[in-house]
């Protein structure tokens, strides 16, 4: 059975394009009877918007989008990412970093716009003199990342393939902004000994400007309590994915686009 899940970042409210990535994650996988899950992604505290998470479970419920079992929240399932951090470290895998983002970007070799490619700098030890940071996993391209932030918190890639691994999720999809985080979830996967779900991404709601539109972008909130907006704004995302509704009733679209989907199977 299909056990998909979908995990926003409680920093806003929903807007067009997490609502687009929602419904096709929850038509995925009601359409092979399947189970969708939802999960609150606030293992970045700094970033989380008092009553925003509150805002997000309620527009989903709104747009008919119903999950299954209980909302899982990261910030309440840090002894688990101790866990896994600690099996790396038994492993060798992850290593102590004294580099700070300006150390990253005076070293940086990738084009502008880029993830600074992380130059090795701590892999076989600290330089003399500099303490520890950040924790970096050891990955199999060189390519190493963040799994311990420098304040002390999880980074969203270990989270993120603990939760999907303690939850047998089966299938992730999302957005293709997150498209380059796979392969490092897919290496976390393998250290760890954890399945790697199957990766769905679907194109992105674009601004005017064709650049994403996310809420750092000051995309609007999703309409909640006119109807009539409630159900274009259905119809628009479906339409993103294909699926061209008629707008009505949330459950009665969603209905439709179930045996759509199956219909293009």
């Amino acid at each position: 059975m299909i056990i998909g899940r979908f995990a926003p970042s409680p920093t806003g409210p929903l807007h067009l394009g997490s609502l687009v990535a929602a419904v096709a994650s929850w038509l995925d996988a009601r359409a092979e009877g399947g189970r969708w899950l939802v999960r609150i992604e606030d293992v970045d505290t700094p970033r989380v918007v008092p009553g925003s998470a509150d805002e997000i479970l309620a527009a989903l419920q709104t747009y008919g989008l119903e999950w299954d079992g209980e909302v899982v929240w990261q910030s309440r399932r840090t002894t688990l990412y101790e866990r896994a951090l600690d099996e790396l470290r038994a492993k060798d895998l992850v290593f102590d970093c004294a580099c700070s983002r300006a150390d990253l970007q005076r070293a940086a070799s990738a084009p502008l716009g880029e993830e600074p490619r992380y130059p090795g700098t701590c892999r076989h030890g600290l330089p003399p003199g500099r303490e520890a940071r950040s924790i970096r996993f050891r990955a199999p391209d060189g390519d190493d990342f963040i799994v311990r932030r420098a304040d002390g918190l999880f980074a969203y890639q270990l989270a993120v393939v603990v939760d999907d691994a303690e939850q047998g999720v089966t299938r992730v999809v999302r957005g293709a902004d997150l498209l380059t985080s796979t392969p490092r979830q897919i290496a976390l996967q393998r250290a760890l000994g954890y399945p790697t779900p199957e990766y769905v991404h679907v194109p992105l709601v674009l601004a005017p400007d064709g650049t994403k539109l996310g809420k750092r972008d000051g995309a609007l909130p999703l309409p909640t309590l006119d109807d009539a907006r409630i159900r274009e704004t259905l119809a628009l995302a479906l339409r993103h994915l294909g699926l061209d509704i008629a707008p009505a009733e949330p459950r009665r679209m969603l209905e439709q686009a179930i045996l759509f989907t199956k219909s293009r199977e």
